[in-house]
């Protein structure tokens, strides 16, 4: 399986998972079978906040699920419409989160959870 995480830094599989899908910088991709990961660089970032286009931001990267903070309704539902399941992060890396998705820890995002706004320091208002 072949798993997506935003992060705003590129440190591999220490880098943090970022708690916004759509204006990350990069996106760890590890593959759960090969043990590997590559790191794509996110070119939807600066998009308007509500337009994300989240295969744009895999920049053709295959995904079969996303690991994120947060995340917007249009954006979850783009992603669910792709075949793409959307979990939700716990704090900590992609190293962290990767074992916790790998052990069935993390929960599907629904639209309950999803990213209304932005509050003043970039925290998502769930």
């Amino acid at each position: 399986m072949k798993v997506a995480f935003p992060t705003q830094q590129n440190f591999g599989l220490e880098s943090t998972v970022y708690n916004h899908f759509g204006s990350a910088v990069f996106f760890i991709v590890a593959d759960t079978e090969t043990s590997t990961f590559e790191t794509v660089v996110n070119p939807d970032r600066d998009h308007v906040h509500g337009q994300c286009q989240p295969l744009k931001a895999l920049n053709g990267t295959p995904a079969d699920a996303i690991v994120v903070g947060g995340i917007g309704k249009g954006a979850l539902q783009k992603l669910l419409d792709a075949g793409i399941k959307v979990y939700r992060a716990s704090e900590g890396t992609v190293s962290e989160n990767l074992e916790r998705i790998k052990t069935n820890r993390l929960i599907e995002f629904n639209m309950d959870f999803t990213c209304s706004g932005h509050g003043p320091d970039g925290e998502c208002s769930h």
